[in-house]
């Protein structure tokens, strides 16, 4: 799942807490571990559920007093009991989550969070925004087993890998079979949404029936092309050298008010530059064409430093592999003079599109042409 990672504060310990701004996932997970928690067949009186989404600071001060009672009060019958403060928005860095009255609640229920509960009673807390400052935010750090679940950021470089492995996991457990390809693209489409990922692939399930093989036309034909998937497209065609294609993406581009010069600077130079960058890394270094983009980055892993140091970086040092990998499976359709020429071209469109009246799609079709035309 999207940055999750596990914090037990306690052996066995009897407060949980499943947290994050990806909303899906968290709502998934904490209905899982709610079934996983509740006491066996203790039936309706053994589980408490408090939905804490309010609507002002009153409603959630009564949610936050109602929790407490929920968790002093000895269950019914004996045996166990669950209290799950359920979709809570009194934690968020809102309104209502610094409201004085709201804090003042939060403490009190820290407070009895912090002396303990009783060995009959388990707390499960759920929440999409959490002010990870606050106070209470820490005694969950100390107290509970928590959950944090964030989306992945589609900005930040290296989120692809993450967002792959999201979608071969949940792919397998439907028993769908990607079409690297097609794989690649569906990851792009999606954006490591996982809403969107499994509403995606719940479609692309039913579509296929008996069939568990996808292949990248099923993927354009079931999953809406967005923003970043046109923008993806249209380097994939650059790199597949479909002239036909890339012409129509870029007025594509152009007819939703995307600039020319954004079109340029986004899509076509990172791909001339990735398409570069991975021929001559594959003609130094002997590496032979790859089948996939992760086989190209544990290929450049393996590679000395001093045969990388010019490469993209992530912000955490590590090469920014994935794009580099995808260009390196299409770069033996380029000589590498034909690249170098598409840099300039774009150095020279770059130049047009700033200080000339040329119409923009004509500029944008021209470099096109020069770098895909045999």
């Amino acid at each position: 799942m999207p940055k999750a990672k596990a914090k037990t504060a306690q052996a066995e310990s009897n407060i949980h807490a499943v947290v994050g701004s990806d909303e899906s996932e968290v709502k998934r997970v904490a209905a899982e571990l709610a079934a996983k928690l509740a006491p066996p067949d203790a039936g309706e009186f053994g589980v408490e559920v408090i939905d804490a989404c309010a609507d002002n600071v009153d409603q959630a001060v009564s949610k936050i007093r109602l929790a407490i009672e929920a968790l002093q009060t000895l269950p019914f019958f004996g045996g166990g009991k669950l209290v799950w403060f359920k979709n809570a928005n009194c934690l968020a860095d809102s309104p209502i989550g610094r409201s004085a009255s709201v804090l003042s609640a939060l403490e009190d229920l820290a407070e009895l969070l912090d002396a303990g509960l009783g060995a009959d009673v388990t707390f499960l807390i759920s929440a999409t925004e959490t002010d990870k400052r606050r106070s209470f935010y820490k005694t969950l750090g100390k107290r509970a087993e928590l959950e944090v679940i964030d989306r992945l950021d589609s900005s930040r470089a290296g989120w692809e890998e993450e967002a792959t492995e999201i979608v071969r996991r949940r792919a397998k457990a439907r028993k769908l079979q990607f079409e690297e390809e097609a794989l690649d693209l569906f990851v792009l489409l999606t954006g490591g949404d996982t809403r969107q990922i499994e509403n995606e692939l719940e479609k692309i399930d039913l579509y296929l029936g008996a069939e568990r093989r996808v292949n990248v036309d099923q993927v354009r034909e079931l999953v809406p092309l967005s923003r970043t998937g046109v923008i993806f497209e249209l380097g994939n065609a650059l790199a597949a050298r479909d002239l036909e294609r890339a012409l129509t993406l870029v007025k594509r581009l152009l007819d939703q008010g995307e600039t020319a010069i954004g079109i340029l600077l986004v899509a076509i130079l990172p791909t001339i530059r990735n398409l570069l960058l991975a021929k001559d890394l594959m003609e130094r270094n002997r590496i032979p064409r790859p089948h996939a983009p992760f086989s190209f980055i544990s290929a450049l892993n393996r590679l000395p430093a001093e045969a990388t140091e010019h490469l993209p970086r992530k912000k955490d040092g590590s090469i920014n592999g994935y794009a580099l990998g995808i260009a390196a499976q299409q770069a033996h359709r380029f000589e590498t003079p034909k690249l170098v020429a598409g840099l300039e071209a774009c150095l020279e469109a770059n130049v047009r599109l700033v200080t000339s009246q040329l119409d923009h799609e004509l500029v944008l079709t021209e470099i096109v042409v020069k770098l895909l035309a045999c």
